[in-house]
């Protein structure tokens, strides 16, 4: 029988990525990336690291002195205090002060960018939704909020409203974007009356009992729901949305999207897309 790179793995030489978030039991990217640095031969694997948000700054400080550790995927909560470690970052990530991924540079820096932004919209495009030309409402204004944000405006949407229960970060996010942004930008509410693209980026869906981030029951027939939950699949709403005969994409079909650009990243590799130096 032939012996393939993941027989041997880890071993010595294999090279560390982590992810960190809290929580970090849903996530689905250590399997997958650690396949996806196997099929293009590196010998690496990602594993998850579960981290409050007042110690994130020592773990990736004490992390860091591991010197065969590449990268760092970020997810909730952890995504504006990312940006924080790194010492250079793309456009896009700048503009929203928050990272999703960060890898070690030669001098030994931290790179970071912001793809989650990339993969929603890919994965809307994937099940046969289309952001160009559509009026717009996103919940929640968070880390994946900001770049889902960012990246809807770039893809072209006619007008962008956007709702989080924390007003003073929904309206700091209406300022980022509308500063870049050709299209209005303004306050939304849970309402998706009149709205051709319904976005979440919020955890709620996440625990059982959670209410709906959005009106389901107004939502027209032929909007398209799209969800950055990847546990539960599909997200309660989401599940009312489809009963409804509307298109949806969850957080899993994200995830996918994204991974491509991720692994790119993470092996220095240019990622495409708009706000990219």
């Amino acid at each position: 029988m032939s012996t393939t790179l993941l027989d041997t793995m880890p071993n010595g030489a294999t090279r560390l990525y982590v992810i960190v978030g809290d929580p970090i039991a849903q996530v689905k990217s250590p399997a997958g990336m650690t396949r996806g640095f196997v099929s293009r031969g590196h010998d690496a694997i990602m594993v998850p690291i579960h981290v409050a948000p007042q110690h994130l700054p020592q773990v990736l400080a004490g992390v860091c002195f591991a010197q065969n550790l590449d990268g760092i995927i970020v997810t909730i909560p952890h995504k504006f205090a990312g940006a924080a470690h790194c010492t250079s970052l793309t456009e896009r990530a700048r503009i929203l002060g928050a990272v999703n991924v960060i890898r070690r540079t030669a001098d030994g820096g931290w790179h970071g960018d912001m793809l989650d932004g990339l993969g929603f919209v890919a994965a809307i495009r994937a099940k046969g939704g289309e952001p160009k030309d559509k009026r717009a409402l996103l919940v929640g204004a968070g880390g994946a909020g900001s770049a889902i944000a960012l990246a809807l405006v770039d893809a072209g949407v006619t007008s962008l409203a956007i709702h989080d229960a924390d007003l003073e970060r929904r309206d700091a996010l209406i300022e980022c974007i509308a500063a870049v942004a050709k299209v209005p930008v303004v306050a939304g509410s849970p309402d998706t009356s009149g709205f051709e693209l319904v976005c979440n980026a919020t955890p709620m869906g996440m625990r059982s009992g959670d209410p709906f981030p959005v009106d389901v029951s107004n939502l027209s027939p032929t909007a398209f729901a799209a969800c950055v939950i990847t546990q539960p699949v599909p997200a309660p709403w989401l599940s009312a949305a489809a009963a409804r005969g509307n298109a949806t994409s969850h957080g899993v079909d994200m995830y996918h999207a994204q991974r491509a650009m991720l692994l790119d990243f993470l092996l220095a590799s240019p990622v495409e897309g708009t706000h990219q130096p």
